[in-house]
């Protein structure tokens, strides 16, 4: 969903630029992490919440979200996006 990307493009925004990238791939493997506990128990992952990535990224407080003319937001956006193409690839690097 929307709010989910834009949540995990502001969970990174304060992040040096190289670490970005595996932050967000953390922010997807504990999303994974918390859907597959969900499923098995029928409630909420404790620490992750209910398996969405907007759930994991919203456990730290986000920087307001900036206009789409603020380059490292949109770099950040293009960099959850593309974990979300290899997430629906199987890749999980």
């Amino acid at each position: 969903m929307h709010g989910d990307v834009v949540s995990a493009a502001r969970a990174v925004l304060t992040l040096p630029t190289g670490a970005r990238r595996a932050a967000i791939r953390r922010l997807f493997a504990r999303a994974e992490a918390a859907d597959r506990y969900r499923l098995r128990h029928g409630v909420a992952h404790p620490l992750w919440g209910n398996g969405s990535l907007m759930a994991v990224a919203r456990m730290q407080p986000l920087p307001p979200e900036p206009a789409l003319g603020d380059t490292e937001y949109c770099a950040c956006l293009a960099d959850v996006f593309e974990a979300l193409i290899d997430w629906h690839k199987g890749v999980r690097a």
